[in-house]
Formats: C-alpha cells, structure tokens, sequence
C-alpha cells in the first residue's frame, strides 16, 4: 500500500498545533475581540419559551434546552446583555467590510485559513487539505487545482500582511493610484501530483524583478514529511485599471510591499526560455472558443486558469490519457475579456520523442520497428512527443492578437509505465 495512503491513517488529518501556535492562535482571537465595539452574532433570546407559545405547561419545570451547555432555566434568570442590534451595527460599519473583516495591520497567524507567517515575518504558509472536487479521475490534484491554490494562497498572504484593499491582491497605494496586479509569466514545475486527502503546506512569498516588477515564488510540499510536490515562480507588473496600459511602481507602492522581498527563488531560471510564436498552419486546432461569465475574475477578465484549460484542451485525449504534466510556462500578453471569442492551437515538438519507448514487456530490450511491423504489433507501442508549444489568441477580423504563449512538458504516469 502506498506510504502516503498509511500515513493518514497514522496521524490525525486535521493534526493538533503545537502549544505555541495555540497561545498565539488565542492571544489574536482574544485580541481581535476586544479590539472590536460590536457583535459578529444574533444575541440569544432571553426566554427558554417558543416564540409561538410554551410547550411545556409547568411553569416550575425547568426546560432541558441546552445554550452553550446551560440549562434554559438558568439562562432565563440571567439578566440579557446589552448587545447593539444587527441593524445598528450595520448602519456605521459598511456590509462589505463587515463581512470581509480585512486586517488593517499586519497578522502573524490565521486560525480561520490555517495560515501563519514565518522567516523574519515575511513569508506566508498555510496548510490545507487537498478535497475531492480538486481531483480528477486518478484521485490525484489537477493542475487547475494546484494553479488556484497558488493564486488564493498569494491573496491570502497579501491579506495578512495589513496591505490589502478592496482590489484583486491590489494594497492601499495601489488603489489609491487606480492600480491592479497583473501576471507577465509563469513557471511551474510539478514532482509529483498530490493526492485527495493529502495534507499539503504552500508556502509563498515575494521578491524584487528588475525596477516596475515583483516576483512571486511557491512551494507545496507534504506536511508530514517535507516531501516537494510542486514548486512555481511567478512575475507580476501593474496595470492601470482604467486606461488598460502597463504602469511603473509609484514610490508609495514600493515602499509598502519591499519590506517583504526575500531573495530566494523556488525555480531558478538564469535565462528564461523563451516561446516561439504559432500560426493557423499549427498540427491542433481548437477554434471559436467563448468566455462564460463564470470565467472571470474580480477584475473583469478571463481567470488565468481558464487559459490553461483552454490550451490542454487542444492536445488528443489518448495522450493525456497516459501521461501526466510535469512543467508549464506561460507569456502573457494581454487580457481577455467576457465578449473575446478564442483560438487555441498547439503543436509538438518532434524533437522531444522518446527514442526507446518501445519496449519488450518481457524482455526490457528495445524491439526493432520493422521486427514490430512483421509481428502486428506497429502501433502498440505509439510514440509521442513529451514537449508542446501552445498559443491563445483573440480572433479578429483584420488580425489575431496574442493572449498566452505556452509551453508545456509531459512525462508517463507512473501507473502506466511499462516495467
């Protein structure tokens, strides 16, 4: 049986935290509660009897209702507390904000999410569970999973850091000069699929990229014994949201978010590879691709993961069947909106066939083609090229415009490699 499989039946799946953890858990808790004028809740009626009259026709018999482990008859001789009515509360204090509850300040942990911040205060993990709609077929975590992960667990580091506002990750200065983050490239790099059930730790954090830009970093790993699932890098620029047009880093911006810059990268890449441009003449071809509303994001375009789906999308069922992602790089090059109709197209590379791939069940010594062709067996054994070149684009009238430039690499799974 697999280890990870025992694992989980050796440890709890939801594991105590240490006494620390605890400690600093209830000091926020307790703080947060003080620090606040009104009640997150309804107050409790101070009345064991239904509002539609006493069921019980003793007055002297105390109900055995329970509230929070008191007998309704005891609370009933408990003068009821002054508690603000959930109208007065929501008359100063906007909806929004009630519900959000944005920090102001900087947070060190977060019972709700599971989150904490570490190495000096600046870099944020949080650790999660992976679900059962996060999977595919294989009970393994899809990629779209693994890329939505990445995304909440980056807003999420920015909401403990005190700096967010009402944007997509955006901080107060951002706002206030109508900035908003948007993502140049990406790179991810996956060991090994984590699978349902699993306890995960993502950690994130932030560092400098060249003057105007900001690099974000990731890695997934199992909780219980450090093994590394995924790691990710990630370049983001900003944009204004009314003009649509690239922008620098005001001062203030910088100011807010470089005390968090670490120098460490989850993927070292010394020169970026880069993506050549496709064509319509490309070997797949998937045309006429429309965003639904469910697509996009709080900034009025196409989610990034909605891209990914797209280009995978293009490559034959067959293949996918057998073989499993294990790096993908993005280019982005503009936004997609809502009324866009899409192109996917994606082509191999022929270079990356696998020159050994067929293989004697028996024997593990490669078989000849043409020993193969005399046999019946051309075609068992199907090659295929482990490295594909993607790209989206908006189709026009006078000209298609670029979207995302991708690259992906691929590798057999496990369960289907012959031995």
């Amino acid at each position: 049986m697999n280890s990870r499989f025992l694992l989980r039946k050796k440890h709890s799946l939801f594991p105590l935290p240490s006494s620390q953890y605890l400690h600093a858990t209830t000091a926020t808790i307790l703080n947060t509660m003080a620090s606040q004028s009104y009640a997150f809740f309804h107050p409790p009626k101070c009345s064991a009897a239904r509002e539609d009259g006493p069921r019980n026709n003793n007055p002297n018999k105390g109900s055995s209702i329970k509230i929070n482990g008191t007998s309704a008859a005891i609370a009933a001789n408990i003068a009821c507390p002054a508690f603000p009515s959930p109208a007065s509360v929501t008359k100063s204090i906007p909806i929004k904000e009630n519900r959000q509850n944005i920090p102001t300040e900087k947070q060190t942990v977060d019972a709700f999410r599971q989150g904490l911040i570490i190495e000096g205060g600046v870099r944020y993990r949080q650790t999660l569970v992976i679900r059962s709609y996060e999977v595919g077929p294989d009970k393994t975590a899809t990629l779209e999973a693994i890329l939505n992960l990445l995304q909440e667990t980056a807003l999420n580091h920015v909401w403990m850091s005190g700096l967010l506002g009402d944007g997509f990750g955006a901080t107060h200065g951002m706002i206030r000069n109508n900035l908003i983050w948007v993502v140049t490239r990406m790179h991810v790099q996956v060991d090994e699929y984590p699978i349902w059930g699993e306890v995960v730790e993502i950690d994130t954090w932030v560092g400098r990229s060249g003057k105007n830009g900001m690099r974000r970093d990731w890695l997934i790993q199992n909780r219980l014994t450090g093994q590394t699932f995924a790691r990710a890098t990630s370049t983001w620029v900003m944009m204004n949201q009314q003009t649509r047009r690239l922008s620098k880093m005001p001062e203030e911006v910088r100011d807010e978010i470089s005390p968090w810059f670490i120098e460490r990268c989850a993927i070292k890449e010394e020169v970026p590879e880069k993506i050549i441009k496709l064509d319509d003449s490309a070997k797949y071809v998937d045309s006429n691709l429309k965003p639904k509303r469910s697509d996009l994001d709080m900034n009025h375009h196409v989610n990034n993961v909605k891209y990914v789906r797209w280009m995978l999308e293009t490559i034959p069922d067959i293949f996918l069947e057998n073989h499993e992602l294990s790096s993908i790089i993005l280019e982005y090059r503009r936004e997609c909106g809502s009324s866009d109709v899409v192109q996917s197209v994606c082509e191999p590379d022929e270079d990356s066939i696998p020159r050994d791939d067929n293989i004697n069940i028996l024997t593990g010594y490669s078989l000849a083609s043409e020993i193969l062709d005399d046999c019946g067996l051309a075609g068992t054994f199907d090659k295929w090229p482990t490295r594909y070149t993607h790209l989206l684009q908006i189709e026009g009238k006078q000209r298609n415009e670029e979207i995302v430039r991708g690259r992906t690499t691929w590798r057999k799974k496990l369960s289907n490699t012959l031995t």
